[in-house]
């Protein structure tokens, strides 16, 4: 049966890519819609690099999973290695007496970017931090991380220690969508463990207390080495819709350049792209032709409410093919999907949604095949009388 392509003409608003296309100063980025899994921007996502800090995402849900599994409770205590006290760079400012608890650990890393929290979390789980980093890379196989691999636990440069910026946004994804109760402490802005050093209490994430009027951002971590540069993995919701974003950039200049770029990012992702309703559960999308049936079509339906990310700049037509292979053999149940809708938005790619029968369509009488089949024959003896060469003139 051959392939059959029906054409709608539809009126939404889209652009051409190069007309609502960000240019950022990042040197990588990767900006996701989460709500309709729509891809915003794309530059260097997949190149393994420096993450930094931003690779304590990866130790959270390690340690996420593990209050899952009913391993650790919030309450469990960790000892301190002296190797974990002597950590440099960003610290909880834990000592070798504390018995710092998983909860307090994870504010050490989030807020403080704890190195010397992250160790003692890594001997916690793994016995050693080496250990660990093979947990790491093991669990990063399993969820589809193939850019990343993990040679510690905090990010402490290491030529090995490297992560694509779509990994780390499809980890920060998952902190959000699989630990949703524990994902709140993103949003937390101080800890100081022990009232000791004060200094440090501050969480880095510059959008956390930024008022933007129409978003608001509530996570994830922040990043800054010598070879990676200022970097940030975020994400915001938005007020107007409830749509949310993760992003992520790396390879900044300056704290500062990282704070706006990433508002500049955020206000591209919610303010240049609108979720439409592109059609209604159960609206009728165009017909299939039946073989030996009751009846000769049946009406092709969307089993559900499609959305779609758009670009709002400009109006544009955007075109939608319905394909199917038919005519469809009767009979048919309600509900069987039968066809394939490809909305075509310029700039954005295609979007493929299924196309379900809108009604059951039984095997037709005897009477019903035999027109049927007469049809088809008639049809095939008036293809081949035009396909034959026409006979010179006597």
């Amino acid at each position: 049966m051959p392939m059959k392509r029906l054409m709608l003409a539809l009126m939404i608003t889209a652009v051409p890519a190069a007309s609502f296309a960000f240019e950022t100063r990042a040197t990588s980025a990767w900006v996701y819609d989460v709500t309709t899994g729509t891809v915003l921007l794309d530059k260097n996502a997949e190149t393994p690099e420096a993450p930094a800090s931003m690779s304590k995402l990866m130790t959270l849900n390690m340690l996420f999973e593990a209050l899952h599994d009913g391993r650790v409770t919030m309450e469990t205590t960790f000892p301190v290695s002296e190797r974990a006290w002597r950590m440099g760079g960003s610290k909880m400012f834990v000592e070798p007496a504390d018995r710092p608890t998983v909860e307090e650990l994870i504010h050490g890393i989030i807020i403080n970017s704890g190195n010397d929290a992250c160790v003692v979390v890594a001997e916690g789980l793994g016995g050693t931090e080496e250990n660990f980093a093979n947990m790491m890379n093991e669990r990063a196989a399993q969820l589809g991380l193939d850019n990343s691999h993990f040679a510690n636990a905090s990010g402490w440069p290491n030529p090995e220690h490297l992560m694509s910026m779509h990994d780390l946004g499809v980890l920060a994804t998952r902190l959000i969508t699989e630990f949703p109760e524990l994902y709140e402490n993103f949003s937390r802005t101080q800890f100081n463990y022990k009232n000791r050093v004060p200094s440090n209490a501050h969480n880095r994430n510059p959008l956390l207390e930024l008022d933007a009027g129409d978003w608001k951002a509530d996570g994830l971590k922040t990043g800054h080495t010598e070879d990676s540069g200022y970097g940030l993995t975020g994400s915001a919701v938005s007020s107007v819709d409830g749509r949310r974003i993760v992003f992520v950039l790396n390879g900044m200049a300056s704290a500062s350049d990282r704070a706006t770029e990433s508002e500049a990012v955020a206000n591209y992702a919610f303010r240049q792209f609108a979720q439409r309703s592109f059609a209604a559960p159960n609206q009728q999308m165009g017909t299939a032709e039946v073989w030996m049936g009751e009846v000769g079509s049946v009406g092709l339906v969307v089993p559900e409410e499609v959305k779609l990310l758009v670009p709002v700049q400009s109006q544009a037509e955007m075109t939608a093919d319905i394909v199917y292979t038919g005519p469809v053999q009767a009979p048919i149940t309600k509900g069987q999907e039968l066809a394939t809708m490809i909305v075509h938005v310029p700039g954005m790619g295609d979007h493929s949604v299924p196309l379900v029968a809108e009604t059951n369509v039984e095997q037709g009488g005897f009477g019903n095949r035999l027109l049927t089949a007469a049809r088809v024959l008639a049809h095939r003896f008036l293809a081949a009388d035009d396909s034959a060469p026409e006979q010179p003139a006597s």
